[in-house]
């Protein structure tokens, strides 16, 4: 059946990660094949994990499951582009450094080719010039992402190396930039000077889609403005004040609409209106409008025609000087103070005054915050890029909606959560930060004779990628930058899902590469977690709807999260993971935690779960020790080359087992990779307990039918082997190499037409009549406490007497039975006397 010489005396699944992951490298096994045709290759748009830290076991769990289809497909014959890529550009990497290094950039410093970090523990942060920081981000990202390499080779990803990328290199920032500037060609990119989520911490701007809401203990006060009440849980906001609201219904305010009121203690004359977004039932029912509070003061400000009075500054503090209509002595209350002590300075000056009915009451309300950020949001005026996304827009948010019903999603309850994203815009998407480490926006703009920038005349690029704060546009030098009459760069980079948003684009080469873009785009599939379909997956729709009129993708595969056992989310900054990837790796094995992540199904939270882990490393020791067994037997005898089944349990066997290459096959075709594993499980383990034991004997040749017995073990073997390929790659691997030539990973997936000529409705009665006696002559020894090789006396079946004849020699050896009693009846009864 085998070279005997190639099987070791005691298989082990120690070592195997290291040894074929060398060999699938040396060989090129995964390596991608651009010469085959479109309709022969099958892409993926890999998630490229954050670069800001070590990867947990969620990503472990996720990147596995997008592994088993990319095998799958692979051996189906489709030529798999299986990209890799590091996300590492944006404020996650920054953090990082910032904390690693104690350092805080400091773009007015001169660039330092010998810096010398000097942190000290507890300090103050060393500050750095823009290049020297933007150095130690790359540094960083380079340590970090070669321990992910590690990891992922390790686990099995069957990626192709050679195709790895970055989101701050070349490739990936020249898209980016063409990507912007292709959309301020079209009018879909526009910067405007207005009010803007602000994250104090990094000092950014911020996108809806990276919002959070947080529960947070507060007050409402009850401050009085005249004759009215408002109830509010900013004070601190009164200088920045220039309305108050009330529903247009509201009674008890319908005959001051149109007049004014006084504020409290800064004393501005501001008008009492309508609204309909304002609530009756709330408080007093009376709101006061502040520039801004929050984004209900963005809407009432916008649709109102109010005007501007902003008072925090994007350092989180109030300004030194005061906003217009407010008296400067008045001011002096709060200029340059924290909102906290500004909150504390009013609320005192207010009780002071008369003007706080009664003591706060304390209240839990969410508050908004940037989703890495320490702080609550603010709301600042600032200049900032914007991107069209159907916020505005009803005709393109209709049609990206339509887009979402075009593409195919598993699970298909996972479009609701698109369609729920995209009709809740309000708003553009912002794309600017103002950051470093990222890719720069690409523009520079000419300096009038006072040095202040023209920006309705941005000056574009003609080579990407580029960077305005080095580069010079034409026509201008250096000595040019920042004088009257010469140029300055656009100072802000992009937020990184700008460029995370165009990962087709990336790696598919648009840019620079047509014919492997004309190959691999739209692209099949695109995995990914549900909790940033709001962000990546709307946002790649969005890009490849505007630039190229086509969906990205074909279909999404939604990942579920792996949860801890409060059912929280387990991440890299929730610190709740038992152990590392490469602890349980080492524990466990690849295989086992591989099987432990297809086992879910797709787009469900599942617990992490150690006794599954011990499942799979169980699972894959039986396989390597059970086709140890298998390929011992003798070599056939003058076995016709078709490999021809005679013997009716052999043939049971290989019926069955088509039926789960079917059912396997329609599971990994619809994306349900836990649904084929669980079928093909299922059936390896009855092939090891029941009908290796009942054909053991006419195996060794003991009996007659060895060549039937051996010829339906060897292609149940080779079947098995290829059917747990996707989900146990090393395992089935190392058995491969004991028998066959090249790597199991590039043989075909099994078919059901590949097994032996069997008649359709070929009967599987005595495979399944044969395993339900064997199970009960077991149970009576066990009972008996007797060896399970010890003689059965006497055993009495009651069945389809012609079924039983069929494998009663097969029981016979496999039981150690001495002697019969059969009685032909409808439904299987066995007594068994020991």
């Amino acid at each position: 059946m085998s070279d005997s010489t190639r099987i070791p005396a005691k298989p082990t699944l120690d070592g195997l990660e290291a040894r074929w992951v060398k060999v699938w490298d040396a060989e090129g096994t995964y390596r991608f094949d651009r010469s085959r045709s479109r309709q022969d290759v099958f892409s993926i748009d890999t998630p490229p994990p954050t670069v800001s830290g070590a990867l947990h076991i969620g990503h472990v769990f996720s990147y596995t499951q997008t592994d088993a289809i990319a095998r799958y497909q692979r051996m189906r014959g489709r030529e798999v582009f299986y990209p890799m890529g590091w996300d590492d550009n944006g404020l996650p990497t920054e953090r990082r450094v910032q904390l690693t290094y104690g350092v805080q950039c400091d773009p007015t410093l001169p660039y330092d080719p010998d810096l010398v970090i000097t942190k000290t523990a507890g300090g103050p942060p060393q500050k750095i010039s823009r290049r020297n920081f933007i150095d130690l981000c790359k540094r960083q990202t380079e340590v970090d992402e070669q321990a992910y390499e590690r990891l992922w080779r390790n686990l099995g990803l069957s990626v192709d190396w050679s195709l790895l990328y970055t989101t701050i290199g070349d490739r990936a920032r020249a898209a980016a930039q063409r990507g912007f500037l292709n959309s301020l060609a079209r009018g879909d990119a526009y910067a405007v000077d207005g009010p803007t989520l602000w994250d104090v911490t990094f000092g950014t701007a911020v996108a809806q889609a990276e919002l959070e809401d947080r529960e947070r203990p507060g007050a409402y006060h009850r401050v009085r403005f005249g004759e009215f009440a408002v109830e509010t849980t900013r004070p601190e906001l009164l200088p920045a004040c220039v309305a108050l609201v009330a529903h247009p219904d509201d009674e008890r305010y319908r005959p001051h609409f149109g007049t004014t009121v006084r504020t409290p203690l800064f004393r501005v004359e501001v008008p009492l209106l309508a609204h309909p977004l304002a609530d009756p039932e709330k408080g007093s029912g009376l709101v006061m409008v502040c520039t801004f509070g929050d984004l209900t003061d963005v809407t009432w400000w916008r649709e109102l025609d109010l005007p501007t009075r902003t008072v925090i500054q994007r350092n989180g503090r109030l300004g030194l000087q005061p906003p217009p209509g407010v008296e400067e002595d008045l001011y002096a209350l709060v200029a340059g103070l924290t909102v906290h002590q500004a909150r504390e300075k009013v609320v005192a000056a207010l009780r002071a005054e008369g003007a706080l009915e009664g003591e706060p009451r304390p209240i839990t309300h969410a508050v908004k915050f940037y989703e890495k950020g320490e702080k609550p949001l603010e709301i600042v005026g600032t200049r900032q890029w914007y991107i069209r996304n159907g916020g505005r827009s009803p005709q393109l948010r209709a049609a990206l909606l339509a887009r979402g019903r075009e593409l195919r999603w598993t699970p298909a309850h996972m479009r609701s959560r698109y369609e729920h994203w995209v009709e809740g815009l309000t708003g553009d998407w912002v794309i600017s930060r103002q950051r470093f480490f990222g890719v720069p926006i690409p523009l520079w703009y000419r300096l009038d004779a006072e040095a202040h920038p023209i920006y309705d005349e941005p000056i574009v690029p003609s080579a990407l990628p580029m960077d305005p704060s080095s580069d010079t546009p034409p026509g201008f030098e250096e000595a040019d930058r920042g004088r009257p009459g010469g140029f300055i760069g656009d100072p802000d980079v992009m937020d990184t899902w700008a460029t995370s948003s165009l990962t087709p684009q990336i790696i598919g080469g648009w840019l620079d590469d047509p014919d492997l873009f004309g190959r691999v785009f739209p692209m099949d599939l695109r995995p990914q977690a549900h909790e940033i379909i709001r962000t990546w997956l709307f946002s790649t729709v969005l890009r490849a709807h505007v630039e190229h009129g086509v969906l990205p993708w074909k279909h999404a595969s939604i990942a579920g999260w792996i949860v801890d056992p409060d059912r929280k989310k387990i991440g890299k900054s929730k610190d709740n993971a038992p152990d590392s990837p490469e602890a349980l790796l080492e524990r466990f094995g690849a295989d086992a935690l591989r099987y432990w992540a297809t086992s879910a199904r797709p787009g469900v939270d599942t617990a992490l779960d150690l006794n599954q882990m011990k499942v799979g490393r169980r699972l894959a020791t039986k396989l390597l020790n059970a086709s140890r067994f298998v390929l011992g037997f003798p070599s056939p005898q003058s076995l016709p080359e078709s490999g021809t089944v005679t013997e009716p349990v052999d043939r049971a066997l290989l019926a069955t087992l088509s039926a789960v290459v079917t059912d396997a096959t329609a599971a990994f075709e619809a994306y349900d990779y836990a649904r084929a594993l669980e079928r093909v499980e299922q059936f390896f383990w009855s092939f090891c307990d029941d009908y290796v034991e009942l054909v053991k004997a006419r195996a060794y040749g003991e009996v007659p039918g060895g060549d039937s017995a051996r010829a339906a073990l060897s292609t149940a073997l080779s079947t098995l082997l290829r059917l747990f390929a996707p989900f146990l790659p090393y395992v089935t691997e190392e058995v491969w190499s004991w028998w066959q030539e090249g790597s199991v990973h590039r043989a075909p997936w099994p078919a059901a037409g590949d097994l032996p000529d069997l008649p359709d409705g070929t009967d599987v009665s005595p495979l399944t009549t044969a395993t339900a006696v064997l199970a009960a002559v077991r149970k009576a020894k066990s009972a008996a406490r007797q060896s399970m090789r010890a003689e059965v006396a006497l055993l009495e079946v009651a069945g389809p007497a012609a079924v039983l004849e069929l494998v009663r020699a097969d029981l016979t050896a496999a039981g150690n039975v001495r002697e019969w009693a059969v009685t032909d009846a409808g439904e299987l009864s066995v007594t068994v006397t020991v």
